[in-house]
């Protein structure tokens, strides 16, 4: 008999956890299973990348404080066999109210290092409550590590699984792909993409830019958020015609493709989609030293090198030395799909949905 999922966020806008969600529902295997999503507002992207039998169930609920009644009520009416949580916040919220669903099996996808990304007082204190899920599922040892020695969670409670890449999709994306109109010829063009907000780095990464200026190097960061003002304006104070913001871009493979390097500035992470997807590209990264599983995807010298951003004077010229190296992108894939495939990723969540439902 299937087995139904629903899987809960708070939209399918462009981040990383909305990615994962997607494409874990779009290949469940449908003779076992049956998925539907709840979001708090139906909106992002990703909607357009969704099967086609995958209901949507729309709550209408702009602030995740909010949607708490109404998630328990869809969960109370629904009786679902798995409830797969992929956003930090609800998952937090949901965790004090598991044990009203006894036959319901509760799983969360924790998207970052916690003790790092939450820090309001309100929030954390969710966290007590965080052993009531069936398994937590951590992307990286990072965030292993933190949800025991932080949170006190019990360690048969945890399961690593990383990210998955999708590289059907990406090369789908790439056809017929042609150069950016801004890179131009005659620079070395390195792209950022993510969220405009603190945890990103974004700050740094401009300061970082000041020491270029002379270089024949452009930045190029794709994104938007609630820093754009703040970091536009830093732009303008700091001088820096070699920045270009591009806002969100509903297909940056393009940017990443034709990149001279990739630069992952984040002052914390979960396990970073883009830092994968650049590599699914054939693009070398240079990220920054932060906690997050960054040290599981960059293999050294293959597809990519870990620096410190905040010395700023290091980090730029350690771009300036990458940019002068010739990369073999078949290399830099190759170093991505063979431990982080879409295939093999998803395999080891359809064990957990398995393994979960059998053990009532």
């Amino acid at each position: 008999m299937k087995k139904s999922i629903l899987f809960i966020l708070p939209d399918l806008n462009s981040g990383g956890a909305e990615r994962i969600v997607t494409t874990i529902a779009n290949h469940l295997p449908r003779e076992k299973f049956s998925p539907s999503i709840l979001l708090l507002r139906k909106e992002g992207l990703y909607l357009d990348f969704l099967q086609n039998d995958i209901e949507i169930i729309d709550i209408k609920t702009p602030r995740i404080r909010h949607a708490l009644k109404p998630i328990l009520q869809q969960i109370r009416k629904r009786k679902p066999d798995i409830i797969f949580s992929g956003f930090g916040e609800v998952n937090a919220y949901l965790s004090l109210f598991i044990k009203l669903f006894p036959k319901t099996k509760f799983i969360a996808r924790e998207t970052n290092v916690v003790s790092q990304h939450v820090t309001r007082r309100e929030i954390r204190f969710f966290y007590k409550f965080y052993n009531n899920y069936n398994k937590i599922i951590c992307q990286s040892d990072d965030m292993m590590n933190d949800l025991v020695e932080n949170f006190k969670i019990k360690k048969d409670k945890l399961i690593k699984i990383n990210n998955p890449v999708d590289f059907n999709f990406i090369e789908e994306k790439l056809e017929n792909a042609t150069k950016p109109e801004s890179y131009r010829e005659g620079y070395k063009n390195v792209v950022a993409i993510g969220n405009l907000s603190s945890r990103k780095g974004f700050d740094n990464l401009l300061k970082v830019f000041v020491k270029l200026k002379q270089n024949k190097v452009l930045l190029h960061i794709l994104g938007d958020g609630r820093d754009r003002e703040m970091l536009h304006q830093m732009k303008l104070n700091l001088g820096l015609e070699n920045v270009i913001f591009h806002g969100v871009q509903k297909n940056p493979y393009p940017f990443l493709k034709f990149a001279d390097l990739f630069v992952l500035s984040s002052r914390y992470e979960g396990f970073p989609n883009v830092l994968l997807e650049a590599g699914a590209c054939g693009t070398y990264s240079l990220a920054n030293n932060c906690k997050g599983g960054i040290n599981e995807i960059i293999q050294p010298k293959i597809n990519g090198e870990i620096s410190e951003i905040e010395n700023h004077e290091a980090f730029a010229a350690k771009i300036v030395e990458i940019l002068k190296q010739n990369h073999d992108s078949e290399a830099i894939k190759n170093s991505i799909q063979s431990r982080f495939s879409k295939e093999m990723i998803l395999e080891k969540y359809f064990e957990v949905f398995e393994s979960i439902v059998s053990h009532r």
